[in-house]
C-alpha cells in the first residue's frame, strides 16, 4: 500500500513538473524578451541549489550553530532584521541624496543631515530592537499557551466521577443510561 502511494505521489509530481515546464515555455514563447534573458526551469533549480548550499554553509558556521541552539534569539534577530529594513533603506536614500547635494556645494548641510539622520536611525533601531524582542516574546508565549491549551482540551483522558461510597467510577453521559432503565 505504501509503495502504491509513493508511486502515485511520484506520478503526480511528474505531471506537475510537466505542467509547470509547459507553462514556463508558453510564457517564454509569448514574451518579447530576448532569448538570452529567459529563465529555464533548470536555471531556477540550480539557483535554488546554490542558495541551499549557502544556507548549509551558514548553519555550519559558529554563528549559525549558536542561533540553532538559541531559537528565541534567532527569531528575535529575524524580526529585527525585517523591521529595520525600511528605516535603513530611508537612511541610505538620504545619504545618497545628500551626497549628491554635496557635489553641488552644500557640504555643511550634508554633515548636519547625516548626523541627524544617523542619530534618528540609532533611536529607531534601538526602538525596533525592543519592539522585536517584545513581539517575538509575546508570539512565542502565545504559541506555548495555545499549544498547551489545545493539548489539554483535546487530550484523550477518561472522565472520573466520585461515587457516594467514596470510590471513583468513570463518568457516563445521560445518553448511556437511556437503554438501561426503562419504565
Amino acid at each position: 500500500m505504501a509503495k502504491e502511494e509513493l508511486r502515485s505521489i511520484s506520478r503526480n509530481l511528474q505531471e506537475l513538473q510537466k505542467k509547470l515546464s509547459l507553462l514556463i515555455d508558453s510564457f517564454q514563447n509569448n514574451s518579447k524578451l530576448p532569448q538570452h534573458s529567459r529563465i529555464s526551469l533548470d536555471d531556477g533549480v540550480s539557483r535554488l541549489g546554490s542558495a541551499s548550499s549557502e544556507v548549509v554553509a551558514f548553519m555550519k558556521s559558529p554563528v549559525g550553530q549558536y542561533l540553532d541552539r538559541h531559537p528565541f534569539l534567532a527569531f528575535t534577530l529575524l524580526v529585527f532584521i525585517v523591521m529595520s529594513a525600511v528605516p535603513v533603506g530611508f537612511f541610505l536614500l538620504i545619504v545618497i541624496l545628500t551626497s549628491l547635494a554635496a557635489l553641488l556645494g552644500v557640504i555643511i548641510l550634508e554633515g548636519l543631515v547625516i548626523a541627524v539622520g544617523g542619530l534618528s536611525l540609532l533611536c529607531i533601531l534601538c526602538g525596533l530592537g525592543f519592539v522585536s524582542l517584545v513581539m517575538s516574546g509575546m508570539m512565542i508565549a502565545s504559541y506555548v499557551v495555545a499549544s498547551s491549551l489545545i493539548n489539554y482540551w483535546f487530550s484523550p483522558r477518561p472522565l472520573i466521577q466520585q461515587n457516594t461510597n467514596g470510590d471513583f467510577l468513570p463518568a457516563m453521559k445521560s445518553a448511556d443510561f437511556e437503554g438501561l432503565y426503562q419504565e
